[in-house]
């Protein structure tokens, strides 16, 4: 039986709660109009919650939408991009902000940019919690980070493995078990 590997925390609850009113402050000093925040589900919607709310503290007014995206392929690189829940909310004309729990390779969240865009949206900016730029292979960045992440797996505030530990009030990493220490 194999037991839970250890979690160890990268950014804090009150950390993670200031850079959240922080973004929230960047985003209402470039003053969006007709704003629509669009949530990418599963990992964001813990930040996505917390951002909105701070940004009516910030006094905005805005609308939220979600959109729920899965990538699948036969190998790690090769990948395509299926939409199982799209935004209904008609964008155009309006300021948008994406908003995702972590941008790593980007492929995902380039996908969602396009195809706000492509609906005629007059902004589509990224607001991501983390940012782990040594995994990007798309040519997109976010307008707003939280953090830059180590090159590591973490999970907590909504980001999960294997569908555990999205509950956690924190982000914390994984510690990866070698093969030295299982033998032991």
């Amino acid at each position: 039986m194999t037991s839970d590997p250890e979690i160890l925390p990268l950014f804090d609850e009150a950390s993670i709660a200031d850079r959240v009113a922080e973004m929230a402050r960047e985003i209402a000093a470039d003053r969006p109009e007709r704003l629509l925040v669009v949530a990418v589900l599963k990992g964001s919607f813990m930040f996505a919650a917390d951002l909105v709310r701070a940004l009516h503290r910030a006094g905005l007014e805005l609308e939220m939408e979600f959109i729920h995206l899965s990538s699948y392929g036969a190998g790690t690189e090769s990948r395509e991009i299926r939409v199982l829940r799209d935004v209904e909310s008609d964008v155009a004309g309006r300021d948008v902000i994406l908003v995702d729990d972590i941008l790593e390779s980007g492929r995902t969240l380039t996908f969602a940019r396009d195809r706000l865009t492509q609906r005629g949206a007059r902004s589509v900016r990224v607001a991501a919690l983390l940012d782990k730029p040594s995994r990007r292979k798309s040519a997109i960045s976010a307008e707003y980070v939280g953090f830059e992440c180590p090159d590591r797996f973490v999970v907590g505030y909504g980001m999960d493995m294997g569908h555990k530990w999205r509950q956690l009030p924190f982000i914390g990493h994984v510690v990866q078990e070698t093969a030295a220490d299982a033998d032991a």
